[in-house]
């Protein structure tokens, strides 16, 4: 292992032996000579805490309850350069540190690698060669999920993630998504209407049209890249996309801007891409979607924001336990309140607060009405969706903060069912606003991360030092 001076030092040193690694495979592969392809081993990043001691209680990261030795291999480090510069930053800030930095022991497959060509299974066989495979043996989320084992050998996890585990989820990504992980921002808004997609596209050609935008590009699942030199209009673009979650990618060149998924609908599709994009360690990703209202003053498009999540999508229990609470966000929660404001003038007008129920059951209102009473007595829910309680807890799982802003397209149990004459006009009159109420929401928490990053979401043990 080599010794660095400094933060800086050590992400330029885990880049390089990355690259290198990468580099070797490549003229492996391309020469059929597998002999130098023991090299090719993800670098690892350790961290010797030489001294604890008390630090500031509000430091929401970069923290650990013991000196030690804490180390994890990493994949991609260049794309995760400035997350894991903070991350170092912070950590010997607080504590006297040693930084090193050399080769794991862990094989990175062919598969995980850019550029590599050719490596199906005739071509293995061919040259005979005992090449590393993308085993689901490594993949896991011990340490997210605080895995006893995890956090009690000679070394404690720095990071959530091993390195197949992220290497993993950038595939996922791109296969359901149409685009690589590398444009991805950390604001993230998810919907399962092509209709919020497409407004959100029209907002980003306005956007990268105008001199003062802080935004440069935007990414479309079809492949198209468009820059500020762009002169593309909405109907000079193709929106539909032969991909399950397609993803719109806003981007600033700090990424910082937004990424918009359409993730279809259900817990398991939510589940599905959040714990793929988990890794990117976005700073926020927020919900806009369509419920069931349940009050009936309500009327078709009043707005939810969600404050308490009602769990009964069942795709996160054994992860999540049942009796653990899902808390709202307050910063995401006041940014919306304030988006809400300012596009729709008084929010208590149009606007309430209150608990939402995900379910897996998208005809969860086809029961008998005793069922429906036994079903909700006793609770306070204001909406029945079937996304967000899984997108909150895998926030809470993951440390990312969530929102969720919803708007009410049906009341069920008061006579007006969601049909296809009322939902459309509802649609039209509804989808810009609400898409752009989330918009101006992800634009206020982006002005000021730092707010954020708070101690919210770290959990009473089993916490890595980095965020």
């Amino acid at each position: 292992m080599k010794l660095c001076a400094d933060p800086r030092g050590a992400v330029d040193a885990l880049i390089e032996l990355y690259d290198q690694a990468c580099e070797t495979a490549r003229r492996c592969i391309a020469a059929g000579s597998f002999d130098d392809y023991a090299e090719v081993v993800y670098p690892k990043l350790t961290v010797d805490v030489l001294q604890w001691r008390p630090i500031d209680r509000t430091e929401p990261f970069g923290y650990v309850d013991k000196p030690g030795r804490y180390a994890s291999a990493v994949s991609r480090p260049g794309m995760m350069r400035a997350y894991l510069m903070n991350q170092l930053a912070r950590l010997v800030e607080n504590y006297p540190c040693d930084i090193y930095v050399g080769a794991s022991d862990i094989p990175i497959p062919p598969e995980y690698i850019a550029g590599i060509g050719d490596v199906s299974e005739a071509r293995r066989a061919a040259a005979g060669a005992d090449l590393p495979r993308p085993t689901l043996d490594d993949v896991h989320d011990a340490i997210v999920d605080g895995d006893w084992d995890a956090f009690h050998g000679d070394e404690a996890p720095l990071l959530h993630f091993g390195p197949q585990r992220f290497d993993i989820a950038c595939a996922r990504v791109a296969h359901y998504t149409g685009i690589d992980m590398s444009s991805c921002q950390r604001y993230i808004l998810f919907t399962n209407y092509a209709m919020h997609t497409t407004e959100f596209v029209k907002f980003a050609l306005a956007q990268l049209k105008d001199p003062a935008s802080r935004y440069t590009g935007l990414r479309l699942p079809v492949g198209e890249a468009l820059t500020s030199e762009s002169q593309a209009d909405i109907e000079d673009l193709t929106l539909e996309s032969p991909y399950q979650m397609p993803r719109y990618d806003l981007c600033t060149p700090e990424g910082d801007g937004i990424t918009m998924i359409n993730i279809g609908v259900g817990p398991s599709n939510a589940k599905t891409i959040t714990d793929s994009l988990a890794v990117l360690r976005p700073e926020a990703w927020i919900m806009i979607g369509h419920c069931a209202g349940l009050d009936g003053r309500m009327r078709i498009g009043d707005l939810i924001l969600g404050n308490a999540y009602q769990r009964y999508d069942h795709i996160l229990d054994e992860h999540v336990p049942y009796n653990i609470p899902i808390p709202a966000i307050p910063e995401v929660q006041r940014a919306l309140e304030k988006a809400v404001e300012s596009i729709h003038g008084d929010s208590k007008e149009i606007m309430r607060t209150g608990t939402v129920i995900s379910t897996d059951d998208r005809n969860w209102e086809w029961r008998t009405p005793k069922d429906l009473w036994h079903w909700l007595r006793g609770s306070t829910a204001v909406a029945v969706d079937m996304e967000s309680c899984t997108l909150a807890a895998n926030g809470y799982r993951y440390r990312v903060p969530y929102g969720t802003l919803l708007s009410v397209s049906d009341l069920p149990l008061h006579a007006v069912p969601k049909l296809p004459a009322q939902a459309q006009a509802f649609y039209q009159s509804s989808k810009e606003a609400h898409m752009m109420c989330a918009v101006r929401a992800m634009e206020q928490l982006a002005s000021n991360p730092a707010k954020l990053r708070t101690r919210k979401l770290r959990h009473t043990i089993a916490e890595v030092p980095f965020r």
